[in-house]
């Protein structure tokens, strides 16, 4: 019994410590592939659309008819 025990926090060990050095490799390819994305925006900038504020407002209409519809579908059996 103590065998297996032993066994089976090597096997556990082993395990997680996998996955923490696959966590440390992921986090520096993230951090290298996120500075060269950095500077390659400094070489090629994307340009940004700028949208015209008037067609985005919402109306207070909208959120009456939508707050009554809940309150119609709570209280409809």
């Amino acid at each position: 019994m103590n065998e297996t025990i032993l066994e089976g926090l090597s096997l556990m060990g082993l395990g997680m410590g996998f996955v923490l050095s696959f966590l440390c490799v992921m986090i520096l390819a993230m951090t290298i592939m996120s500075k060269i994305v950095r500077y390659l925006n400094t070489i090629f900038p994307e340009t940004v659309e700028v949208t015209d504020k008037k067609s985005v407002s919402k109306s207070i209409g909208d959120d009456a008819a939508i707050a009554l519809a809940i309150v119609a579908a709570k209280y409809r059996r």
